[in-house]
C-alpha cells in the first residue's frame, strides 16, 4: 500500500518534530553554565560564514544548526548585483513541502530581492509554529534545483520556565 503525499507529508512531520524535540534536549541542561538554549530570540545567519551562496547544501545546514525556535530571526546574507556576480540571490517562502522539494517558485513569495541582502543582511522572523520553505529563485529555480539553495525549518515553541 503506497503512502498518498499527505501521509507521506504528515509522517515527514511528525519524524521531524520529534527529532527537534531530541536534538532541543540534548543541548538544555538546567543549572550548567554550558546550556545552549535561551529564553530570548536567537539571531541566526543563514549559512553561518559561506552566508546565502550557490553551492552550498543548506538542508543539511539548517539539520546542524537547529532547532530553531519560535521569533528566531534569520540572516540571509549575499552580495549585490555587479558586473562580477552575474548571478544574484534572493529568497523565496515557497508555501509546501512538494513545492520546496521541486523547487517550484510559481505559488511562492519573493520575500527579498537581489539587493536586500547586502550589509547587515536581509532578518526573516519565524513568527509562528509552522513550517517555512526557503529558496533560492535566481536563474527560474536553477539556483534551488543545483546549488543547493533551499531548506525548511519547523520552529520549536520556547519551553516555559516555572
Amino acid at each position: 500500500m503506497a503512502l498518498t503525499y499527505t501521509q507521506f507529508l504528515m509522517l515527514l512531520l511528525i519524524a521531524y518534530m520529534l527529532l527537534g524535540v531530541t536534538v532541543a534536549s540534548k543541548g538544555f541542561n538546567y543549572g550548567s553554565p554550558q546550556t545552549t538554549y535561551s529564553d530570548t530570540p536567537n539571531r541566526i545567519i543563514v549559512g553561518g560564514s559561506a552566508y546565502w551562496s550557490f553551492g552550498f547544501n543548506y538542508s543539511v545546514w539548517a539539520f546542524k544548526n537547529g532547532p530553531f525556535y519560535v521569533n528566531d530571526t534569520l540572516v540571509f546574507k549575499y552580495d549585490l548585483p555587479s558586473e562580477n556576480n552575474t548571478y544574484p540571490h534572493n529568497v523565496y517562502l515557497v508555501p509546501d513541502m512538494r513545492s520546496f522539494l521541486t523547487c517550484n517558485l510559481s505559488k511562492g513569495v519573493k520575500i527579498a530581492n537581489e539587493s536586500q541582502g547586502a550589509g547587515e543582511g536581509f532578518e526573516f522572523v519565524l513568527n509562528k509554529w509552522r513550517p517555512y520553505y526557503f529558496a533560492c529563485g535566481a536563474s527560474d529555480g536553477y539556483h534551488c534545483n543545483v546549488g543547493g539553495m533551499k531548506f525548511f525549518v519547523l520552529p520549536l515553541l520556547r519551553r516555559w520556565h516555572y
